[in-house]
C-alpha cells in the first residue's frame, strides 16, 4: 500500500509513456526508486531506503524530506507523506486508493494494514537486484522493443516485457479495481513478458507469459525442470528457492528466460531474425585476434 501512495504520486507527475511505462519503481542501490520526476522547472524523486529504512525525498532545489520505515498503518504513512511533499512545495492530488487489489480501502482511511518487517522488505530487495541482475542480462539480447526491468506497484512484480512489433487484440481486463481501460493500454501490442513477484512459491516466483497466447504455449519444452505451467495464472512459474538452491542459479534463471520466450516467439512466429542481437557483438568484432 506504502507504494502505491508513492507510485501514484510519480503517476500524476509524468506523461503517459507506452504501456504505462512512466509509473514504475526501479531498484536502487538502497530500495527502490520513482528516478527523477519532472516538477515544474525542476525536479525530485522518492525512494524507499530498506538499508535505513526510511523514505526519502529529495528535490532539485536543494530540499529533503524523510519519513521513518516502520510499523504504522497506511493512513499514517499516507498523511506523513503528503505532508512531506506539501512542505516541499509539492503538490500531489493523487487518486487517494489502491488499485489491482479487493477490498480498496481510501488511504486516508486504512488502519487495518500496518505492519512493517524491516528484515523482510531488506531480503525482497535483495531479491529483486538479483533477479533484474539476470533480467537485464537477459534484456539485452533484443533489438526490438523492449522494456525497462521495472518495478510495477500493482502487482508488486519486477517485469521486463518484448515486443513484437504487432497488435494485440483488445485486453478484456478484468483486474480489481482498475478500469478495462487501464489493461488495454497495458497490452496493446504483441508480447512476452517475464519477471519477480512474492508469490507462486514460498519465496516468491518468477513468471513468464505471453499475450496473446499462441496455441500450444502451455506445452512447449522449457526448463529448468521445476518450472511448470500454472494453469490458474496462466503462465509459466519457477520457484525462486528453485533457482536460489542451483549449482549455477544465473545459468538456471537464464534458462528459463530464454525457453519461455522461445516458447512465444516461434509459436507466435515473431521476426526472431529482425528483433535479437548479439549484446557482445561490438567486443567480438574489436577483440584482438577474434
Amino acid at each position: 500500500m506504502w507504494m502505491q501512495v508513492v507510485g501514484k504520486v510519480r503517476l500524476v507527475h509524468t506523461p503517459l509513456v507506452n504501456h504505462w511505462w512512466q509509473v514504475t519503481l526501479y531498484p536502487s542501490p538502497r530500495g527502490l526508486t520513482t528516478s527523477a520526476i519532472p516538477y515544474r522547472s525542476g525536479a525530485f524523486d522518492i525512494e524507499f531506503d530498506f538499508v535505513e529504512h526510511r523514505l526519502h525525498i529529495r528535490g532539485s532545489d536543494g530540499g529533503d524530506r524523510e519519513v521513518p520505515l516502520r510499523p504504522m498503518t497506511v493512513a499514517e504513512f499516507y498523511s506523513r507523506t503528503m505532508h512531506a511533499l506539501g512542505e516541499m512545495g509539492i503538490e500531489a492530488d493523487i487518486q487517494a486508493r489502491p488499485n489491482e487489489v479487493e477490498p480498496s480501502i481510501p488511504f486516508a482511511e486504512d488502519d487495518r494494514h500496518a505492519s512493517y518487517d524491516p528484515e523482510a522488505a531488506h531480503l525482497f530487495w535483495r531479491q529483486l537486484l538479483q533477479a533484474g541482475r539476470v533480467m537485464g542480462e537477459f534484456r539485452s539480447r533484443f533489438i526490438g522493443k523492449v522494456s525497462p526491468v521495472h518495478f510495477f506497484w500493482g502487482a508488486m512484480d519486477l517485469a521486463c516485457t518484448r515486443f513484437s512489433g504487432r497488435d494485440a487484440p483488445k485486453h478484456p481486463g478484468g483486474a480489481p479495481n482498475c478500469g478495462d481501460w487501464v489493461m488495454e493500454e497495458g497490452y496493446s501490442r504483441e508480447l512476452s513478458s517475464c519477471g519477480f513477484w512474492p508469490g507462486g512459491g514460498d519465496e516468491g516466483a518468477f513468471y513468464a507469459y505471453a499475450y496473446p497466447e499462441p496455441d500450444g504455449f502451455a506445452d512447449h519444452p522449457m526448463g529448468p525442470s521445476e518450472a511448470y505451467y500454472s494453469r490458474e495464472n496462466g503462465q509459466f512459474l519457477l520457484p525462486y528457492e528453485a533457482v536460489r538452491t542451483a549449482p549455477d542459479p544465473d545459468k538456471a534463471l537464464t534458462e528459463f528466460l530464454q525457453t519461455t520466450y522461445e516458447a512465444a516467439a516461434e509459436l507466435g512466429r515473431w521476426d526472431r531474425a529482425a528483433l535479437e542481437v548479439d549484446p557482445d557483438r561490438w567486443a567480438r568484432l574489436h577483440r584482438p585476434n577474434a
